[in-house]
């Protein structure tokens, strides 16, 4: 029996739609899913005919299996301790059947546009969600559960190389790129992981870092970093204490970063994570330079003064969130990242929720789990949202924070602290629900003005 009449609209069947399916089916609600390939998963599906996987053949995840799942569906105990990508995969399979969420899917189902419709006796719009077969079907809500790793961020600049360019989108196993001479440019968990993976075989390798960078080992004393971290992460541990824990333990396994040519950092970062490229520097199969002062043909030359010629050039750049489907005056994206209230709303639209544009210092699914428990409280009537002015001072504000404690980065405008931001959440919720019982009872379950 379902909640209510009306079905709730989830765009995408990644790891953060599928959780937001879970839950609001749990709850009782009605849901479609809306999935542009023909497979769950969506970049953790090697190959998905969706077009959206940036997985290589070689990837494993970076946080332990221990802590890089849902709460209530562990892994099997036979899995590796960082499953790679078709583990993962066979993972989220097996969530989507235990929880039933198949069959809410409609897989080949490309959303093409997400509009609001307004009626005269109602105070919120309804959401008009319409796909590349002309089909439509109108939602009192939708949940946005595309990603922000949508649209892959080129340098203009890097168009100029007359070898072959590419982003580590594209890259997908090392076999094409045997005795090439190979630029990779980026210092994210892709940039690593490709530099790694082509060095043994090429010619020359060289790995562009243009920021700071701090290159966290897999595992310390034996076991994941990752777990250790997580013993760290409680509300009794200042933050500040953590950080310094945590960049000791790196300092012991991998020294300072400075020794492997990459500048110092002099804020927080995100941290990389692997197991092989300190190894490769130290063994003269990557060589690090710190940025790019020009492209010369198939020459690039360094901010050092050196130069040398490529056949190949991989910008592992970082991605833009792209949201074709809704009018940019409903959700603009500026700078890599949109504003929205916890993440997840936009102020002046009821009815519209979004999960997983979040970059979180944990495994992802516990970061949406937290997301969804939040939007199941909301979109129940159990909580009502707080003013659109209120949210867009809250959302100034973590803005405000971001750019004071995090680099200067489209990837840290995403950033999230998860202890503080799972606690942000709790805290609002409780809101939400007095906000809800303080309200008139002509307010509605969806509206933004039931805190007025």
């Amino acid at each position: 029996m379902t909640r209510s009449s009306s079905p709730i609209a989830v765009i995408g069947a990644g790891v953060a739609g599928l959780c937001a399916a879970k839950y609001l089916l749990q709850e009782g609600f009605e849901v479609v899913v809306y999935e542009m390939g023909s497979q769950i998963g969506g970049m953790w599906c090697y190959m998905n005919d969706n077009g959206r996987s940036s997985a290589y053949r070689t990837l494993h995840i970076n946080t332990a299996k221990s802590l890089t799942r849902f709460s209530d569906y562990p892994f099997k105990d036979e899995i590796q301790t960082f499953p790679d990508h078709w583990e993962v995969h066979a993972y989220l399979e097996g969530y989507t059947d235990q929880f039933d969420i198949r069959r809410h899917i409609r897989f080949n189902q490309q959303v093409t546009a997400i509009t609001p419709q307004f009626e005269a006796d109602r105070p919120t719009p309804r959401w008009q969600v319409k796909t590349n077969a002309g089909d439509t079907q109108e939602f009192e809500t939708v949940v946005v559960a595309t990603g922000h790793l949508y649209l892959p961020r080129h340098v203009g600049e890097f168009r100029d190389f007359r070898g072959q360019y590419l982003h580590s989108h594209d890259y997908k196993q090392p076999e094409p790129f045997v005795g090439k001479r190979i630029c990779i440019v980026g210092v994210g968990n892709s940039a690593v992981d490709i530099a790694s993976d082509v060095c043994v075989t090429a010619d020359l390798a060289v790995l562009v870092a243009r920021s700071g960078v701090v290159i966290a080992p897999k595992q310390v004393f034996g076991m994941p970093l990752t777990n250790i971290s997580e013993k760290l992460n409680h509300r009794w541990v200042p933050a500040r204490l953590r950080q310094k824990i945590l960049g000791n333990l790196i300092r012991m396994v991998h020294g300072n970063m400075s020794d492997y040519g990459f500048k110092p950092v002099t804020k927080p970062v995100h941290p990389t994570s692997s197991g092989s490229v300190i190894h490769d520097i130290a063994y003269d199969r990557i060589t690090v330079k710190q940025g790019i002062d020009r492209i010369d043909g198939q020459t690039i030359h360094f901010v050092d003064g050196s130069e040398e010629t490529f056949d190949v050039l991989i910008g592992a750049t970082g991605y833009d969130i792209e949201l074709p489907f809704l009018s940019p005056e409903i959700v603009p994206v500026e700078d890599g990242a949109i504003d929205l209230y916890k993440r997840m709303v936009p102020p002046d639209w009821p009815g519209l929720y979004f999960v997983g544009f979040i970059q979180p210092n944990t495994g992802l699914p516990r970061a949406f789990e937290t997301q969804c428990r939040w939007l199941t409280e909301h979109v129940s009537g159990r909580a009502a949202l707080p003013t659109p002015s209120i949210m867009r001072d809250d959302i100034t504000a973590k803005n405000d924070w971001i750019a004071d404690t995090f680099h200067n980065s489209p990837r840290h405008r995403l950033e999230e602290d998860f202890l503080r931001y799972a606690d942000e959440l709790r805290r609002d919720a409780r809101e939400g629900r007095r906000r809800r019982k303080s309200a008139s009872p002509q307010s509605g379950n969806l509206s933004q003005d039931a805190a007025q």
